[in-house]
């Protein structure tokens, strides 16, 4: 250790320092705290949701009512049922096609008939069940 920095080093401990030498090092000390950096570790994602919401909200091409629904409805139908109850039509707050399977244009529900189906007595060949993830079609074999 140099002697310049003995003599810095001393000088931080040294109980005759002037106060302000005292309360600079006071705060380094809180400043580079564990704790205090542990924590603002942990609160970088909150942070950065928070602003993420903000900057969605601001430039959502809904009020922001209808914008956090839409942005709850993308968790998933139970969700957004939960909150205001569906359907939910194409082009309106809360319609996501990964919520519509049928591809109907509404989703989290059904569109409602207009005319009831005729019934027929013709049996109907079984097709493959069609699976949606996202955008992609899947048929089962």
């Amino acid at each position: 250790m140099s002697t310049n920095e003995s003599e810095s080093r001393s000088l931080f401990t040294d109980p005759k320092a002037p106060a302000r030498v005292r309360r600079a090092e006071a705060l380094r000390k809180r400043a580079l705290s564990p704790v205090r950096i542990l924590l603002m570790v942990l609160m970088l994602p909150v942070t950065t949701t928070g602003i993420a919401l903000g900057v969605y909200l601001r430039t959502s091409e809904f009020e922001q009512e209808e914008a956090m629904l839409h942005l709850i409805a993308m968790v998933g139908c139970a969700t957004a049922v939960k909150v205001i109850p569906g359907p939910y039509y194409a082009g309106e707050p809360g319609y996501h096609l990964r919520n519509d399977p049928d591809g109907d244009g509404v989703a989290c529900g059904s569109a409602p008939r207009l005319t009831t189906p005729a019934v027929t007595e013709t049996p109907q060949v079984a097709q493959p069940a069609e699976r949606s993830v996202g955008s992609a079609k899947f048929l089962r074999p």
